[in-house]
């Protein structure tokens, strides 16, 4: 087998980017051609931005494709005229139809932000979040048809820690993947690489975020309250209310040693280092919290600004 691959680098977003980044960094294959989402409208003038993936590959004078849709015959029958040895997909956002999965020699391959098969679908890093995992990692999977089913050719593993989001674990994995890539791209040009099967007795499904996911239940423990809120962050947010207005909260900190003896989402105690709330199960104290229309700011420059939050017995989300 060639040493040199020629590949077609298939993402969209950050966490793609950082792979293809690393892909052109070590010169070891020829990228003949990138494949990312149209560009989409963003920021208050909702003017066209194209993606991480796309500024990169016009950087380095790469051929940018950016179909709709990969169903069409014409668009299945561009990608072969490529001729590639191999597809990489990371984030791509569209789905791979059977044509396309076999028109490389070798096939497609996948860096998926899991250890495969736990947390096969959309949002695995904010999913080992809210689960409480205490380890994740990146899984190089051989694509198939099926969602995230396909043989596992490497991975590598990573802790979760107590205080990680999802976008600190994010940008751990990013990093992580892109090693990931380049070891397994190693193994498969010299002909070493070793596709393991999932089990899918085993498996699990992250299904993709919605906002009304975001919602605090001050029901839950602090320690669930907590994983919420850290997997949220940045995107959807978790948020309250506070008389009726959305409280966000971008960080909180469960207390261990505190029990509450008050309705769940009572405000026990104000202070610099946070506003302590009661939960169904231990304490939350709320490290920085943002207003409808402001900012985030830390607790004690936030309470500062709602002589509210000081009434006492005041119950968030009521």
């Amino acid at each position: 087998m060639a040493t040199r691959l020629k590949i077609i680098f298939a993402g969209t977003p950050d966490f793609a980017a950082t792979a293809l980044k690393a892909l052109l960094e070590t010169d070891q294959h020829d990228i003949c051609a990138v494949y990312t989402q149209p560009d989409r409208p963003a920021g208050r003038g909702r003017r066209l931005k194209a993606s991480p993936v796309k500024a990169t590959a016009l950087e380095h004078n790469i051929p940018v494709y950016q179909p709709v849709s990969l169903k069409a015959s014409e668009q299945q029958q561009q990608l072969r005229g490529l001729q590639a040895d191999l597809v990489v997909v990371v984030a791509y956002g569209l789905l791979l139809p059977l044509p396309v999965l076999d028109a490389p020699r070798l096939g497609c391959i996948n860096i998926h932000a899991s250890l495969l098969p736990r947390w096969r679908g959309a949002a695995p890093v904010q999913r080992a979040i809210l689960a409480g995992d205490s380890e994740t990692g990146v899984s190089i999977m051989q694509m198939e048809e099926g969602l995230d089913t396909g043989p596992v050719l490497y991975r590598l593993t990573t802790p979760v820690y107590s205080r990680d989001t999802a976008q600190t674990l994010h940008d751990r994995l990013a990093a992580l993947g892109a090693q990931a890539l380049l070891d397994a791209l190693g193994l498969i040009v010299d002909g070493s690489v070793c596709p393991v099967p999932q089990d899918n007795d085993t498996a699990t499904y992250a299904r993709k975020l919605d906002k009304r996911e975001a919602t605090l239940d001050w029901a839950a423990s602090a320690q669930a309250l907590d994983r919420r809120i850290r997997a949220f962050n940045p995107w959807p947010v978790a948020q309250t209310s506070l008389q009726g207005e959305t409280l966000r909260i971008w960080q909180a900190e469960p207390l261990s040693d505190r029990v509450a003896d008050a309705v769940p989402g009572t405000v026990l105690q104000i202070g610099k280092q946070g506003v302590d709330v009661a939960t169904g199960d231990g304490i939350l104290r709320l490290q920085r919290l943002q207003s409808a229309g402001g900012k985030p700011l830390d607790a004690g420059a936030f309470v500062n600004g709602h002589p509210e939050l000081q009434n006492p017995g005041i119950v968030l989300g009521s």
